[in-house]
């Protein structure tokens, strides 16, 4: 049993040891904003998130935040301001394109893909910035 107790603790302890000091280099890169606010997806206001693949622009983090409904019951809040070449594009927002499952940045063409916020096309190398966000089932929560 002390075995089996140990084999457990060296797991865990090592489990914890990799994913500590692992920054994503975009939250290095894209200046803090603290990010706290909830909203209702049933609301009139957002009422075209409650089907999924439909994303809302809502105020907040550096440059603006783009909430997108992934499944059922899971949202992703990406931040808007473009990693490539920041800050030298420092006016670069990404905006979703007309296909609703893609971000595209208008300064280097680079396209990222919603459901995880990574590259899926051009010069960019660094994946979007992803805000924390928590469902209740009533209120959608983004935080950081």
């Amino acid at each position: 049993m002390k075995k089996i107790y140990s084999i457990l603790l060296i797991i865990g302890l090592m489990m914890m040891s990799n994913s500590c000091g692992k920054e994503n280099p975009v939250d290095a890169l894209i200046p803090y904003v603290r990010v706290n606010f909830s909203i209702n997806p049933n609301s009139i206001e957002f009422d075209n998130l409650n089907i999924v693949g439909n994303y809302a622009y809502v105020t907040g983090g550096y440059r603006g935040i783009i909430i997108y409904h992934a499944s059922l019951n899971e949202y992703k809040a990406y931040e808007r301001t473009a990693p490539h070449n920041f800050p030298n594009d420092s006016e670069c927002k990404v905006s979703v394109d007309d296909s609703g499952l893609i971000a595209e940045d208008p300064c280097s063409g680079t396209k990222y893909i919603l459901l995880d916020g990574s590259v899926y096309e051009g010069p960019g190398t660094l994946s979007l910035k992803q805000y924390n966000v928590s469902f209740d089932g009533t209120y959608l929560h983004v935080f950081n």
